[in-house]
């Protein structure tokens, strides 16, 4: 594999990451796609699939979306080119897929967004746009030409009539850009970028998101509502008569100012609030019970037998160290681990397929079993059976 080009992860990070894109020729030699096209199709029809459809001209009206999912007969009534279907978290539902994120774990987590299926026959491409995130396009059949560079934002011109932000006036830096199976495009943020289909081709897009500071804000002040006592009301036991009972006075907005930073200055709050946002799932259906619940001393034979454990394809596993505890995250839930236990959140956090090596002598702690057995039951890890 020639993931980055030749580059190191720390010359990537320190010269592209953010600040300009890289086409990477056969970052993945040989690649072959775990999917058809069929495949994607079928997916699109499920319920629990998040599907979408770009036709570039439907009826007159310019880069038309349509939302699944969508009865089979649907893609019978599809022209014969210029449309493009678009494919969710593919990660969540195909365990080949999922495992291409080992290659990106110099990549944190939990900025992890999903990795997202686009397959399109002879011109089609979903138009010149941008993103806000960060995005490894990796060719994964048939092949795209691509045209990108330049800066993007909000200011920039849009095509009207269409529920797309397509780009109106864009001027491309770089053109005529065509990766095969196995090439790789890595794009900043509001990069502008426009592929169009030179055959049946997919595309991966593995996406790495940052949340916006609404995120944050609203995000850690709701986690903090929650688990403090808000419905207190501010005192004002020196009030003072004012000559104008109009004027906010200076000494209010002392104590309100004093207030928010007694409530956001812990920084231990936070790390467990991002802890649980970042991991928290994409959706409900994507981590579901095990069908049959283990009990702790079945589990904990299996996994000394030395037999598989894997992360459910949808689950986000993180953890964050404190000076005295080590803070587990797994799917928007957080578990606090003590002395010799603390060992068992990078073990768990490194990759998908878990070093069951590591794992079983850890087992020798039953509440290490017992937490064990409750990711397994709630079907956030699961046996992987060959």
């Amino acid at each position: 594999m020639n993931l980055l080009g030749g580059l190191t992860p720390e010359a990537f990070l320190r010269d592209y990451w953010q600040k300009k894109p890289l086409v990477i020729e056969q970052a993945f030699p040989g690649f072959e796609c775990p999917v058809s096209p069929d495949e994607l199709a079928g997916l699109a029809c499920e319920e629990a699939v998040e599907s979408r459809i770009v036709i570039e001209n439907d009826a007159g009206k310019p880069w038309q979306l349509h939302n699944g999912p969508f009865d089979p007969e649907r893609f019978e009534r599809l022209p014969e080119q210029d449309w493009t279907l678009l494919i969710q978290g593919l990660d969540h539902w195909v365990p080949e897929i999922a495992d291409l994120l080992d290659a990106f774990r110099f990549i944190p987590n939990w900025r992890l967004d999903d990795i997202m299926a686009s397959y399109a026959p002879r011109g089609g491409s979903v138009g010149p746009h941008y993103d806000q995130y960060d995005v490894f396009l990796l060719q994964a059949q048939g092949h795209r030409r691509w045209h990108f560079g330049g800066q993007c934002d909000h200011t920039s011109g849009r095509v009207q009539g269409t529920p797309l932000r397509i780009l109106s006036d864009w001027r491309p830096e770089q053109t005529d850009v065509v990766l095969a199976p196995g090439d790789m495009l890595y794009l900043p943020p509001g990069v502008g970028h426009h592929g169009v289909a030179e055959d049946d081709c997919i595309t991966l897009s593995i996406g790495f998101r940052a949340p916006t500071v609404d995120d944050v804000l609203t995000g850690f002040t709701d986690f903090l509502c929650s688990r403090n006592d808000v419905s207190r009301h501010l005192a004002d036991p020196d009030l003072t008569v004012q000559a104008n009972p109009g004027l906010i006075a200076p000494p209010v907005i002392e104590r309100l100012d004093g207030l928010i930073r007694e409530q956001l200055s812990d920084p231990r709050q936070l790390a467990l609030w991002f802890g649980q946002y970042a991991t928290a799932p994409k959706n409900a259906d994507i981590v579901v019970p095990a069908e049959t619940p283990a009990a702790d001393a079945d589990l904990a034979e299996a996994i000394r037998a030395g037999e598989a454990l894997r992360w459910n394809e949808g689950s986000r596993f993180a953890y964050h160290d404190f000076a005295d505890q080590t803070a587990l995250f797994v799917d928007g839930e957080q578990y606090l681990l003590n002395g010799d236990a603390r060992a068992l959140a990078p073990l768990l956090c490194a990759g998908a397929r878990i070093d069951m090596a590591a794992l079983a002598p850890l087992m020798d702690d039953p509440a290490l079993v017992g937490l064990m057995t409750r990711l397994y039951n709630q079907g956030s890890v699961y046996i992987d059976s060959p």
